[in-house]
């Protein structure tokens, strides 16, 4: 599995930016879709997530501000990220699960200027 994550970048506080992930391998519904961001020192968080059916789930410190979508047949995610904070400066990772395997890509760096 390779999850190839582009569209990070730096942006000032306010500005948006747009993630998006291109998975290889199968295409299946079964897969939960999502991205973490992680800043040094810090573990790897959840920003959001997406079931295979459309279900999302945020953190609660993005709820209002991201958006993520998923588009199957393609196989990508994307995070729409607006109204950007200094502290949503972090490296970007997009996530592919079933149960306990979990599959991370390279991650992309976000940084917001104040």
């Amino acid at each position: 599995v390779q999850l190839q994550a582009s569209g990070g970048g730096l942006v000032q506080a306010g500005g948006s930016l747009r993630l998006s992930c291109a998975a290889s391998g199968s295409r299946s519904r079964i897969y939960l879709m999502g991205w973490y961001r992680q800043v040094p020192g810090k573990q790897r968080e959840l920003v959001a997530s997406i079931s295979g059916d459309g279900t999302t789930n945020y953190a609660d410190s993005v709820k209002g501000r991201f958006t993520i979508s998923r588009d199957n047949a393609e196989n990508t995610i994307d995070l729409q990220m607006n109204s950007l904070k200094p502290e949503d400066t972090a490296v970007y990772y997009c996530n592919r699960r079933y149960g306990a395997v979990s599959y991370f890509g390279q991650g992309t760096q976000v940084t917001v200027s104040s």
